[in-house]
């Protein structure tokens, strides 16, 4: 059987050794793709993590920073694990999937969210979680004529709100498909059994090639993270900041019961005020990041992700103070000649 890393090889990617695509063809054309049509990425490295049993949804509810016990079936909601002392440590999406519950983690953080979500497991709970991320594969749409391929796959999908899914087949194939918060254009979730991904991902390419759908790579993912403005694991996503100073405010509850670090996040809520800010930035040309960001020779902040497009646009995401964050703000970047521009 042809696994997914050789169907990629095939097609002319060039893949990484977690068997995922950097390129499929080239960036330029990617990125075309996904500003006009569509692009197919394969997101299997994302951890994967099923929670089974009646106390599933109790476990996540205690151990992080949102609401999930409101979430039905085919609802999902995004919640942030973090420390006593309110820093994160791993940001992952909640999706009810009948009576079991799916947690999507970053890109290889399958099994320590696993681990994490086990060590909180109380004597009493009727709860099993279990890392799935090697008996799945996880592909995402983005682009502008997204919403019409996932349409095309299960119908009702282009309708669907962020956070909601649906359940459906092609290629012979049962997989999951839910909406996720945009990148660029629609964003699409789809997940099935690592045995049918082959299957999968040949079958979303033919459905959606009336809608100029292309493959891409994670080259692609990062440069759509970084000019969105979207934090990312081990940059933004760190232990180095709380989920309010990155910008997660709609992935923390301020009504519901208690959970690790609540206290510090209510704290800080309630006081109105952050050391640090997250921000997007329009550089003058293409810098290193990480790296301090200063006016008039004193530090006010950090680039902590940068990439320069085909096109020649030079994009950035880091954090300052939130006195220096007033769209048009402009830092010098570490020792260069380089300009950091806040954008709205």
């Amino acid at each position: 059987m042809t696994s997914l890393a050789d169907l990629h090889r095939t097609a002319g990617a060039t893949v990484a050794s977690d068997g995922i695509p950097q390129t499929y063809t080239t960036l330029a054309a990617e990125y075309q793709a996904a500003q006009t049509a569509a692009v197919l990425l394969d997101r299997s490295h994302e951890g994967r993590v099923r929670l089974t049993g009646p106390d599933a949804l109790a476990l996540i509810q205690r151990t992080s920073t949102n609401d999930v016990l409101k979430l039905t079936p085919g609802q999902g909601c995004a919640t942030v694990f973090i420390s006593p002392i309110a820093r994160i440590l791993d940001r992952v999406e909640v999706w009810r999937m009948g009576e079991d519950v799916l947690l999507i983690a970053g890109p290889g953080r399958g099994e320590a969210v696993r681990a994490y979500t086990q060590q909180n497991v109380f004597f009493r709970d009727k709860v099993k979680p279990l890392d799935v991320t090697g008996e799945t594969a996880q592909f995402s749409l983005h682009g502008a004529h997204a919403e019409s391929i996932a349409e095309a796959l299960i119908p009702g999908a282009a309708a669907l709100p962020v956070f909601h899914s649906l359940t459906g087949t092609a290629g012979g194939v049962s997989f999951t498909m839910g909406r996720a918060k945009p990148l660029m254009g629609g964003h699409f979730r789809l997940i099935c059994a690592q045995s049918d991904a082959p299957a999968l991902w040949s079958a979303i390419l033919s459905a959606g090639q009336p809608g100029g759908l292309q493959a891409g790579g994670a080259l692609l993912y990062n440069l759509l993270r970084i000019e969105s403005g979207t934090p990312g694991l081990g940059r933004e996503l760190s232990a180095d900041y709380i989920p309010l100073e990155v910008g997660l405010w709609d992935e923390v509850s301020f009504v519901k019961g208690c959970y690790t670090g609540q206290e510090i996040i209510a704290r800080m809520e309630s006081r109105g005020k952050l050391a640090k800010t997250l921000v997007k930035f329009r550089l003058s040309a293409p810098a290193e990041s990480p790296a301090d960001l200063t006016t008039n020779g004193k530090r006010v902040g950090a680039l902590t992700s940068s990439v320069t497009t085909p096109d020649g646009a030079h994009y950035g995401i880091g954090f300052v103070k939130p006195d220096a964050a007033a769209d048009g703000e402009t830092f010098r970047v570490g020792d260069s000649a380089v300009t950091a521009q806040v954008r709205g």
